[in-house]
């Protein structure tokens, strides 16, 4: 098989953070075909910017180009649903940023075209295919803090002036933008399984979308998650794991992990240096979700046992029941 032939949806910021990991990994094992933007000037700056032989001016465009694997879909939250469905009914493998949709339903869709289609698609959770979240998963394999009994996370940064946060019609809110990477992390950490309840609380911008709150998941056999996220502020932004024997920490910018503490003792993860400047923290890690696309699609399989179908229809069903709670409801979900 040769290299992994990309489509790049979208000619944002994080497509162009995603673009600059990708040139991290052997060019015989990926490579970047095709770019497309609503407005075509845009995919032909980054086509330049990034040696990408095709732009296109629509998604159609791209969704028809024989020589296009797997899409990348970095599009605003509301048009993950429409995009990855286009993709999908192309015949297209799908990596879509997160959140995969607008809510549970949404997800549901999807994994259910892309099974009919027998295409793969994976939720873009970028965190668990660094090196870090693989060593802290096989720790947790491996009880080396005994049972987990406690499991914090935190993420926030004062987002509230930029308009993709606060604007409902956009997918603005805290929840869904920075605020589910707390909820992946605990469901990453207690193996997919369903809490047995979920309580909520926070505070909600003036748009009517989520700017703060806190979730306590609590699990079978007395354990729990408390996780917290604001756009209001930063916060520590870091994760730990409380065992019957020790304690995992994950230093800040736990999402995008370099560093793991176990029991005190610290060791370094680091990423290799970036081409080109990044618009967000750590992003030639994202270099790690695409390799693992890769060996998925090597294997034949359509979906992700790291990050799979079920996982993601498990994080969303929690943040559509801290939204309820919360009070937090957009037009996607009106039936």
């Amino acid at each position: 098989m040769g290299p992994l032939r990309w489509g790049i949806c979208s000619a944002g910021k994080i497509s162009h953070d995603f673009l600059v990991a990708l040139k991290t990994l052997p060019p015989e094992d990926h490579k970047v075909v095709a770019i497309a933007s609503r407005e075509l000037s845009r995919a032909q700056k980054y086509a330049q910017t990034h040696n990408i032989p095709k732009a296109y001016r629509s998604y159609a465009e791209l969704a028809q180009d024989p020589d296009v694997d797997v899409v990348y879909v970095g599009v605003i939250h509301p048009y993950h649903l429409p995009s990855t469905l286009l993709f999908i009914q192309a015949g297209k493998n799908v990596l879509c940023e997160k959140p995969l949709g607008m809510n549970s339903a949404e997800v549901k869709m999807m994994v259910r075209a892309a099974r009919e289609k027998g295409v793969f698609l994976m939720e873009a959770f970028w965190s668990r295919f660094f090196p870090v979240s693989e060593k802290l998963r096989f720790l947790l394999r491996q009880r080396t803090i005994g049972n987990v009994v406690m499991v914090h996370a935190d993420f926030g940064f004062p987002l509230i002036a930029v308009p993709r946060t606060t604007e409902k019609e956009l997918g603005g809110g805290g929840l869904l933008d920075i605020g589910l990477y707390c909820v992946q992390f605990a469901c990453m950490v207690f193996e997919g399984e369903k809490p047995e309840s979920i309580v909520a609380s926070g505070f909600l911008h003036d748009t009517g979308v989520d700017k703060t709150g806190s979730i306590i998941l609590n699990f079978s056999g007395s354990r729990q998650a408390v996780l917290t996220y604001t756009v209001t502020t930063k916060l520590p932004n870091q994760a730990s794991i409380s065992g019957t024997k020790g304690i995992i920490e994950i230093p800040s910018t736990f999402w995008c992990p370099v560093q793991l503490v176990v029991n005190g003792k610290s060791e370094e993860f680091p990423l290799p240096s970036p081409s080109q400047k990044l618009y967000f923290p750590n992003t030639t890690g994202l270099r790690y979700e695409a390799e693992h696309v890769r060996q998925c699609l090597l294997q034949g399989l359509k979906e992700s046992p790291v990050m799979s179908h079920a996982d993601s229809e498990l994080v969303h069903s929690i943040l559509d029941e801290v939204r309820r709670q919360l009070g937090v409801s957009y037009p996607q979900d009106q039936p």
